[in-house]
């Protein structure tokens, strides 16, 4: 196999794996390694994966067989195996996917070039995975970014001190450990510089930040040091816990001007029965009164959540509970998922797990209810004038774009489909839009001009 590869990769899950899939493709570029414009042109695939809930691990299979077929035919040379499922499953993975060359876990990101080298050199079997995850990675001299579009997602902090009993991150990732907020705002500095106008940070859980740091390093500490950078961009706050979305971080929110009122806070029931069996009993209060509180200090603030069904024991009347929940609390943005029993879990072998078909009628239930909520959501901003930043051009109408809102997240929500835009906009251009129509979870307005 010859020294000069090209390496692709395919990422799979959430934005912090995509922040990982950054942080190999930067450390690769340092090493002297190519990086292919796409996985199907590469000499070296990596399938960076997800491995949180069943469905995830089918995805990350699918991708894994997908390109062991590729490497059959001679499309590639090599394939490599990344993240959390071997993080999850180690050894056994290459039992189940014997054209895998190389194997690696959260810990080795780093370890990539090295190991692209030993692939080059004949080497294969290769299986580099740590048993108890510590590691912090910074973005290297040479950084990617992988978004597509003028946000990037800038990761605070690695690993989760939450027990939920449904939940295996905590074995995956390891415990919660903080960035220190100084590489924190060096990061934001450098990608505010590339170009890139709005910063959504995530971890595990992005309220615990500066948890683990000394006194006085907090997220509220964070934005205020972020919001110090000065210019013109938005900072987003994504994956929060109910319990941490304290009235000091709402007053923060509203006072640094970058920040985006809008937050992302999975509460996964309102039930105060199912929260308890779930290990999550400390966020019973918290999510009774999260719309109602948050509201109260950002009465503009977009609010999305998510919603565990079939939760082990959880009946019909836990459910009308958490309908009539979503209902009254008019979340902007929901998902909803079904329960999958981890292996290793609390949760995993707990008894009256409902039947997967009732669990995911229930999904379906509240996925209409949230439908209704949305659509008389977005009909009240119709008319409104609005916000925007510019992400690209639609497919073939050069004076139409996309673009999104302060209340809508990059890749999860909705967007805004924007007419009349000026020849010269370019990506990441902050303007002002009149809004026109909505359709399903999207908007659609009128180019007012540069903001």
């Amino acid at each position: 196999m010859p020294s000069s590869l090209s390496v692709g990769f395919v990422s799979l899950g959430c934005a912090k794996n995509l922040v990982d899939s950054q942080i190999m493709a930067g450390s690769l570029l340092e090493d002297g390694i190519r990086l292919a414009p796409s996985p199907d042109e590469a000499d070296v695939v990596v399938v960076n994966t997800c491995a949180f809930i069943r469905d995830a691990r089918t995805e990350s299979g699918d991708a894994i067989r997908a390109a062991c077929r590729r490497k059959a035919r001679g499309g590639c040379r090599a394939v490599i195996v990344a993240g959390c499922l071997p993080q999850r499953e180690r050894e056994a993975l290459r039992g189940q996917f014997p054209g895998v060359d190389a194997v690696i876990g959260v810990d080795q990101l780093r370890r990539i070039g090295a190991v692209v080298r030993a692939l080059a050199r004949g080497r294969a079997g290769i299986v580099e995975v740590t048993a108890q995850p510590d590691a912090l990675f910074e973005p290297g001299r040479k950084p990617v970014v992988f978004s597509g579009g003028p946000y990037a997602f800038l990761k605070i902090a690695e690993g989760c001190d939450h027990r939920c009993a449904f939940c295996a991150i905590p074995d995956i990732r390891g415990r919660y450990r903080s960035r220190p907020m100084a590489a924190v705002v060096k990061e934001a500095e450098s990608l505010l510089s590339a170009g890139y106008r709005e910063l959504n940070l995530i971890s595990q859980d992005t309220t615990a930040y500066g948890m683990d740091l000394k006194a006085g390093t907090d997220l509220t500490a964070l934005l205020r040091e972020l919001g110090r950078i000065g210019g013109r961009f938005w900072i987003r706050l994504l994956y929060g816990f109910p319990v941490r979305v304290t009235r000091a971080l709402l007053d923060t929110m509203a006072a640094v001007p970058q920040v985006c009122h809008y937050l992302d806070v999975p509460i996964q029931h309102s039930h105060p029965d199912i929260l308890l069996a779930m290990r999550r009993a400390d966020t019973v209060a918290p999510v009774s009164a999260l719309a109602a509180r948050t509201r109260a200090v950002l009465p503009d603030i977009a609010l999305r959540t998510t919603c565990l069904l079939g939760y082990p024991g959880e009946t019909d009347a836990h459910v009308r509970h958490l309908l009539r929940f979503v209902r009254e609390a008019q979340f902007d943005h929901l998902g909803a998922f079904v329960f999958s029993p981890e292996a290793g879990t609390a949760a995993e072998r707990l008894p009256d797990r409902p039947a997967t078909a009732a669990a995911e009628r229930r999904r379906e239930r509240v996925l209409r209810a949230q439908q209704q909520i949305v659509k008389r959501r977005l009909a009240a901003q119709v008319g409104r004038e609005v916000q925007v930043l510019l992400e690209r051009p639609a497919a073939g109408r050069d004076t139409v774009w996309t673009a999104r809102t302060p209340r809508q997240a990059p890749e999860v929500d909705g967007t805004v489909a924007v007419s009349g835009v000026p020849a010269d906009a370019r990506p990441g251009t902050f303007g002002r839009v009149a809004l026109t129509g909505a359709g399903g979870y999207d908007l659609a307005g009128t180019w007012q001009g540069m903001d």
